[in-house]
């Protein structure tokens, strides 16, 4: 028996057609597939890594603490050098970035104490009302200038609890090297104490 001739229609089709299927073959995905070298590296818009999203400063300890200041615009501070002309600007600074928190009577206490432990400290001009804290100070030369010595700002604030506070001083000074230096920082932490009846701040 004689097969009779195929349409060329027919085989026009059925080229069309597996051309087709043989587009969407290849469009499938057959897993991931290695970056062209010489294309541009591709970056993740997901999860970073774990360097990029590790902190860039440590976290702080979670027992309660006082808040700190807030950062400072360096547009609101004097430029070093600038002199006494620039203590009250620094003082409004401080004083904008971390609101007062005490009653009035502690603050003054804690500021006055604070201040002459700093002079103390850096001047050694009255160490010896605090031994405790200055023991070895007739071994210990004294490594700023009284006569260079300037306390800029200062404020005393909660530290976390209403029975610990710290006095926040920024001053200036010259070091036995002669380098006059302003803008320095140093904290003083206190405990609320009560003795005998009588309650204080001790350093």
């Amino acid at each position: 028996m004689t097969t009779p001739p195929r349409s060329p229609r027919l085989l026009v089709l059925s080229t069309v057609v597996l051309a087709v299927c043989g587009v969407a073959l290849l469009a499938v995905p057959h897993g991931q597939e290695q970056p062209d070298p010489g294309s541009p590296p591709a970056f993740a818009t997901g999860v970073p890594s774990t360097a990029a999203a590790a902190p860039s400063v440590i976290a702080a300890p979670s027992r309660p603490r006082a808040a700190s200041p807030s950062p400072v615009a360096p547009s609101a501070l004097p430029p070093h050098g600038e002199g006494t002309a620039g203590d009250r600007a620094v003082q409004q600074a401080l004083e904008r970035a971390w609101p007062a928190d005490l009653p009035s009577a502690d603050e003054r206490e804690l500021l006055a104490t604070g201040r002459a432990l700093l002079r103390a400290d850096a001047t050694g001009v009255g160490r010896e009302k605090w031994p405790e804290i200055f023991r070895h100070s007739p071994a210990v030369a004294p490594a700023f200038a009284a006569a260079r010595f300037r306390i800029q700002a200062a404020i005393a604030r909660q530290d976390g609890r209403p029975n610990r506070a710290v006095v926040h001083l920024v001053w200036a000074g010259m070091d036995r090297g002669g380098t006059f230096t302003d803008l320095r920082i140093t904290d003083w932490h206190f405990i609320h104490t009560v003795k005998k009846g009588a309650s204080a701040w001790t350093p």
